[in-house]
Formats: structure tokens, C-alpha cells, sequence
């Protein structure tokens, strides 16, 4: 009997290497993709991506996908009890583990896992502690292809958003930023690999600059790159639109 599981999608490159390892692992059935979406914008938070583009991703890759609307710029408990409900649900369809793509964050690990302890579901975890130069050249090397969507003024420029990660970006990458972006320097939009049946077909579209402002009462918002650090809020974000092209 295999366990049931849920995948967070976060339509990035480390949620789609940590996907194709899972898919591997024959004591797992994933159930259902989920994905937090801006509910006021309608695009992945924090990366950007239209829905869209999600939509086709879960196609391509042949799992249903479940959106987990959140408002812009939610409080730690709004978007607490958002995320407890959907995890209630998935609980009734029987799913027992939640996998994830985060590697050596170890504070964001604790707060998914005291989170799913709540509703008794077991987080999973399967490129934790795996060197991210490690992961990024197995990623490339199966034949990932993703795009720079959103940057983090703090670590990059304006020049890398947009950009297809491959060697001549890790090589133009500064020395002080994680090779995945596992700080939040960069969020990606993984458009084709072996996980999908068809690759994802896009146009780039305009580059826009957007700076978070810091919610009016002391609780902390986790719309900013998925992190209860103030300094998000003392940076700016540049985002590359994609736009799905139509066959």
C-alpha cells in the first residue's frame, strides 16, 4: 500500500527536481499537486507566474492540481488558517505525507512540519541537505529547462531576471548567492524536463519592479519570499511576465 501524499508546487526548478525524485520513490502516490496563488493577482506567489502557465504545468506533467487562494499581503495567521484548512481536506482524502523542495532552511523546515503536526501529516523533504551546487547540476543535466522569473533587488540586478539558468548564469552569479536561490535571491519557472509530457510554451513579456510594503499592525506577513524576515521589506523584487503562447 503506498502512502498518499500532496506535492507543493511552487512551479520552480527545486519543486520540480524534488517532484521527479518522488515520482521515483514507489512507496509515495502523489494525490494532488497544491500551490498558494495571490488571490487579488491571480499568479504564484512570490514567483509571479501567471496561472495559467500553472495550469499547463500540471497538465504536462498529468497530476491535478488544487490552488490555495491567499490575499495579498495575508497576516502569519490569516494565512495560517488558510493553509490548516486546505490541510484538513487533504486529510479527509486520506493523504498522510506533504513534500516539499526546500533544502537547508532550517527554520522553514520546523515551521512546515510543527504546522503539519497539527492536522497529523508528515512533512518530506528530498533534497534536503544535498549541496545546491550538487542539485543544480543534476538538475541541468537532466535536462530541466527554467527561467529566472523574479529577483531579489538585495543579491541581483535587473539583468538576471529573465534568464534561462544554465552555466553562463550560475558562472555570472555573485559569489555570496546560493546557486538556487535557496535565500530567496531568485524564484524560477520550470517550463520543461523529463517530469513533463510537453514542454511549456511562453512568450517573456515586460519587466516590472515591485517593493513590499510592511503590514500596519506587528504581525509579520509572509507574502515576501515565504520568510518572517523584516529585511524583505527594505528591498525591492523584479519580475519577468511571462505570457502563454497558443497553439
Amino acid at each position: 500500500m503506498k502512502n498518499k501524499a500532496l506535492f507543493n508546487w511552487s512551479s520552480g526548478k527545486d519543486s520540480a527536481l524534488a517532484l521527479y525524485k518522488t515520482l521515483q520513490d514507489p512507496t509515495l502516490e502523489i494525490i494532488t499537486l497544491l500551490t498558494s496563488v495571490n488571490q487579488l493577482y491571480q499568479r504564484v506567489s512570490m514567483h509571479g507566474v501567471r496561472v495559467d502557465l500553472l495550469e499547463l504545468q500540471a497538465k504536462s506533467i498529468g497530476l491535478p492540481l488544487e490552488i490555495m487562494q491567499i490575499p495579498e499581503m495575508p497576516t502569519m495567521e490569516i494565512y495560517d488558517n488558510i493553509m490548516k484548512e486546505t490541510l484538513k481536506n487533504c486529510k479527509v482524502q486520506g493523504i498522510t505525507h506533504s513534500i516539499f523542495g526546500d533544502i537547508f532552511l532550517e527554520d522553514l523546515r520546523k515551521y512546515r512540519e510543527d504546522k503539519l503536526a497539527e492536522v497529523q501529516i508528515k512533512g518530506l523533504f528530498p533534497l534536503w541537505k544535498t549541496p545546491t551546487p550538487d542539485l543544480i547540476q543534476e538538475f541541468i543535466s537532466l535536462g530541466f529547462k527554467t527561467i529566472v522569473v523574479c529577483v531579489n533587488e538585495r543579491f541581483l540586478d535587473k539583468s538576471f531576471v529573465g534568464r534561462t539558468i544554465d552555466q553562463d548564469f550560475l558562472n555570472d552569479l555573485p559569489a555570496d548567492v546560493d546557486v538556487c536561490g535557496e535565500n530567496g535571491e531568485f524564484h524560477t519557472f520550470t517550463y520543461d524536463g523529463p517530469i513533463f509530457s510537453t514542454p511549456i510554451l511562453y512568450e517573456k513579456g515586460e519587466i516590472v519592479y515591485r517593493k513590499y510594503e510592511k503590514p500596519a499592525t506587528n504581525e509579520s506577513s509572509n507574502t515576501a519570499c515565504d520568510t518572517s524576515d523584516e529585511s524583505v521589506y527594505d528591498f525591492g523584487f523584479w519580475y519577468c511576465d511571462l505570457i502563454p503562447v497558443s497553439l
